[in-house]
């Protein structure tokens, strides 16, 4: 099996050990820069060109899509999908979890629990979005944020209004969430490969943060989800269509609350807290569905 890796940097700890495994499962397996491909469309030939060469040979595909070049890496995928080429999360779903609104909004419609939110086209009455979330502090988020940047704990209703209003003047898009207080500052990350979870962690922010990202010091350490915990995570990755996915979710009062479905979900951290060798799993999805859409191809041409 061919497997390409769409990955910017082939240093990262994600991508090398993609390669790692799929080189030791006995799989070509090559990095490709989504941003160096030429996308080459014409009546039924959609190819991809990259470095001198078309990738026509390419069984499947892993998409190591950061968030800021969505756009192109996901025209890239949907071209290797349109050659029916595998691929680990298909381009649609790589887009919706990148939305934070819509993936919300999605989440809502398949029951699954969320912190409540709010989002408004930059309404000038804070008051009302006050009273909807109903108590002090919350969260405010810039929907295009990640890893932790772009999101601000307001203790009070004027630090609120204030970060509200500067966020609204740069036209910058923004959500408000209810704080978990009773989270005390950590989540959970459920990782999801093929409708289950092979690994899950419990991250802890370090003092005086209320972010637990690893990438802003936060600490992980091996966790054991509950079956509710289990069940949430793998039809949040569900509902978004994802086949790979990083779930991460608050413990609170009223049951786990997902706050974001992560379609590129890095494997340094999970790894070394829980010991589980997630990238095999990974290369393991891409070999039963190959295979499988192999010999349903065999099937109909015999």
């Amino acid at each position: 099996m061919h497997i390409a890796i769409l990955s910017r940097n082939s240093h990262l700890y994600s991508t090398k050990r993609l390669v790692e495994e799929g080189l030791t499962r006995g799989h070509k397996t090559e990095v490709v820069d989504h941003l160096k491909c030429n996308i080459v469309i014409e009546k039924k030939n959609p190819r991809i060109f990259y470095k001198n060469r078309y990738l026509d040979d390419v069984d499947a595909i892993i998409p190591r899509i950061g968030a800021s070049v969505t756009f192109y890496g996901s025209a890239v995928a949907r071209q290797f999908e349109m050659r029916k080429v595998f691929t680990a999360n298909e381009s649609q779903a790589i887009i919706r979890s990148r939305d934070k609104l819509r993936s919300l909004q999605i989440l809502s419609r398949a029951s699954i629990g969320l912190p409540k939110t709010v989002f408004t086209n930059y309404s000038t009455n804070v008051e009302e979005i006050f009273s909807e979330i109903g108590s002090f502090p919350l969260i405010i988020k810039l929907l295009e944020g990640t890893q932790g940047i772009g999101v601000v704990l307001a203790e009070n209703k004027n630090a609120a209004s204030s970060v509200i209003e500067s966020f609204h003047g740069l036209k910058a898009r923004i959500i408000v969430q209810e704080f978990i207080k009773e989270a005390k500052g950590a989540d959970i990350r459920a990782f999801v490969v093929d409708g289950r979870v092979v690994g899950a962690m419990k991250r802890q922010a370090k003092e005086g943060e209320f972010r637990s990202n690893l990438h802003r010091g936060g600490k992980a350490e091996v966790i054991k989800l509950s079956r509710e915990e289990k069940e949430i995570a793998i039809a949040a990755a569900k509902a978004l269509g994802l086949g790979v996915a990083g779930v991460d979710m608050l413990q609170s009062k009223r049951g786990p609350l997902v706050m974001e479905v992560n379609s590129s979900p890095g494997l340094e951290g999970i790894e070394k807290a829980t010991g589980i060798n997630i990238a095999g799993k990974i290369i393991e999805y891409l070999e039963k569905n190959v295979y499988r859409n192999k010999v349903q191809k065999d099937k109909v041409n015999a």
